[in-house]
């Protein structure tokens, strides 16, 4: 039920391997080698457009040269008879070549040259090992938890109820259990109350905004501990759309559909424009130190400190959507026209003016990013740079978007580390730099407008058909943008670009994610959220706390070589079930924390 394998196979250590790794071996005659050294040259599918990148020199004096090679996406596999530098381009004579290789992790594979020189096999010598067997495992895993604690806690209730056999007890403990029951009730009604105030009352509060963002919160901590090491949870290299690239987009939405709630308390209670643009401002930076200070948790060093990240984008984009929106606010719009369509839009007429204000930004964006190009790049260009069209621009990671974030901040106060470096040979790319903050404004005021959907109408039926549409429209947009392709459309799904058909596909998911919720939750009653409301009441603090103790215990440990998906996804799930246990305690004691 795990990735379990035999230790050894033709002297090969298997267990040395790591996650999604396998061995190659390539083998070849005496009369084929003539004398000559073979180069190995390999490609994954996910570098788009790529050359062959070298991996290993074949020695002619060896008859067997083994090596591990990375079995997560397909492989082309490349064979020449010279050393053509690090990379291989289409017009190199080749000895032998395969497109397309699936392998698996632990499994060997015979890449043997053929007698005459003549071109060369690939054969499984040894099968890989399942990847995917430790969901059902973990699954019958959580089943088991879950009966465990299931019957545990009827055998509490059976063991309290039979503690109460006398006549004269029986009734007072009773009363006294009913007490403490219709307090906590009632002392649970305020944390289920509106997340605004003023005119929302406790009974109207959407526990579905708190699980969507509860959900939200888990799944980043499941991805930001591995996510189980499978590469469609991690981010996507460059184009493209992962699980983990729907977490960050969420909270951006759902923090924009709660400014409308929060402010319209506000002004009904009759606070000062001028206060309330001083709390914005206020928790905008409270947002960006807090980011700051977690971004020099590996010691701050000024030389080299990241100066955007996740926190200080979701201050910036917090600022300027609630600055616009508490400035062109509208309490109420008269709808005049007898345009059914006119008067069922109410909810984005209200708007107009943040429409074009936020229309007006994204259209700056747009107009840069087409026509303004990078030094040394051309216009329009999207891609990671690197090897990128066969090493064509190797400069222009990111392009003007890049660009325009080094002259900035300057290369050392980047990110280092993002995924396109490593399989495109990139510059460092910062995903939550300055420019991109421009789309992520886009992003939160479509939170923002699904905030206005609630507060304008309060019929479920009118809720979720709007949901449901706006969901649709901005999906066809996405696909639309993108040419329902990966790589090949005019504006690609990229989170680290945070394109314009990101924010649309993200925006698009969080809309359905939120339909559903709100039918289970609010309108069927036939979900409470947990676990996930509980992580949604103390998300900052479940995010700051998990950033800070990621690599303790208990909340992370190893044991032994932590080279399966079974091991890793299990450590994961552990950390990500701790903090909603910690969440859980809050939310029984009553703690909630907000910025």
């Amino acid at each position: 039920m795990i990735e379990y394998t035999d230790r050894f196979f033709r002297g090969l250590d298997l267990w040395s391997l790591g996650v999604d790794e396998a061995f190659l071996n390539v083998s070849h005659s005496a009369a084929a080698a003539d004398g000559n050294d073979y180069y190995l040259y390999t490609l994954s599918e996910e570098c788009d457009k790529c050359p062959y990148t070298k991996l290993q020199r074949i020695a002619a004096a060896k008859r067997h040269t083994t090596v591990k090679i990375d079995a997560a996406r397909r492989l082309g596999l490349r064979l020449l008879d010279r050393d053509v530098g690090q990379y291989s381009f289409d017009n190199d004579t080749v000895l032998c070549q395969i497109n397309s290789a699936q392998l698996g992790e632990f499994g060997v594979y015979d890449l043997s040259v053929r007698p005459d020189g003549n071109g060369c096999t690939l054969e499984t010598a040894k099968e890989p090992v399942n990847i995917y067997l430790p969901f059902l495992t973990i699954a019958l895993l959580a089943c088991a938890v879950f009966g465990l604690v299931r019957m545990a806690r009827y055998g509490l209730r059976r063991s309290r109820a039979a503690g109460f056999q006398q006549p004269a007890a029986s009734h007072t403990a009773a009363g006294d259990e009913t007490a403490h029951s219709s307090n906590e009730e009632t002392d649970r009604k305020p944390v289920q109350s509106g997340p605004g105030s003023g005119q929302v009352t406790p009974k109207k509060r959407l526990q579905s905004l708190d699980t969507f963002r509860g959900i939200a919160i888990m799944l980043m901590i499941f991805v930001n501990s591995g996510g189980g090491h499978y590469w469609w949870i991690e981010h996507a290299t460059w184009n493209g759309l992962h699980v983990a690239d729907l977490v960050f987009p969420w909270f951006l939405f759902i923090m924009g559909v709660c400014v409308p709630i929060s402010l319209r308390g506000q002004l009904n209670r009759n606070v000062p424009k001028r206060t309330i643009l001083s709390s914005i401002a206020v928790r905008s930076v409270k947002l960006f130190i807090i980011g700051l200070c977690l971004n020099s948790m590996n010691g701050p060093s000024m030389a080299n400190l990241r100066i955007f990240g996740v926190l200080q984008r979701f201050g910036i984009a917090y600022l300027v959507v609630s600055t616009v929106h508490l400035l062109c606010h509208e309490q109420q719009v008269q709808v005049q026209s007898q345009n059914r369509l006119l008067r069922a839009s109410e909810d984005i007429v209200r708007l107009k003016k943040q429409w074009l204000v936020i229309g007006l930004l994204t259209v700056l964006y747009l107009v840069v990013m087409f026509f303004v190009p990078a030094p040394g790049c051309p216009s329009a260009y999207f891609g990671p740079g690197g090897k990128h069209l066969y090493n064509a621009f190797p400069n222009c990671t990111g392009g003007i978007t890049g660009y325009i974030d080094r002259a900035l901040l300057g290369i050392a106060h980047l990110y280092q580390h993002p995924t396109a470096r490593y399989v495109y040979d990139g510059m460092p790319f910062d995903p939550e730099g300055p420019f991109g903050c421009l789309p992520t404004i886009l992003q939160v005021f479509l939170g923002l407008q699904c905030g206005c959907t609630i507060l304008a109408y309060t019929e479920h039926r009118q809720r979720m058909v709007r949901f449901a549409s706006w969901s649709l429209v901005l999906g066809l947009a996405a696909g639309a943008l993108c040419g329902f392709t990966k790589n090949d459309g005019w504006i690609p799904i990229n989170k680290n670009l945070w394109s314009l058909s990101y924010v649309l596909a993200t925006a698009s998911l969080a809309h359905a994610l939120l339909l559903l919720c709100y039918y289970a939750i609010d309108v069927k009653r036939a979900w409470h959220g947990r676990p996930f409301v509980y992580a949604g009441m103390n998300a900052i603090v479940l995010y700051v706390g998990h950033t800070v103790f990621h690599k303790m215990l208990p909340w992370h440990w190893r044991i032994g070589t932590m080279n399966t998906h079974f091991v890793l996804t299990l450590e994961a799930l552990w950390n990500t079930v701790l903090w909603n246990l910690i969440a859980l305690y809050l939310y029984k004691r009553k703690i909630f924390y907000n910025l």
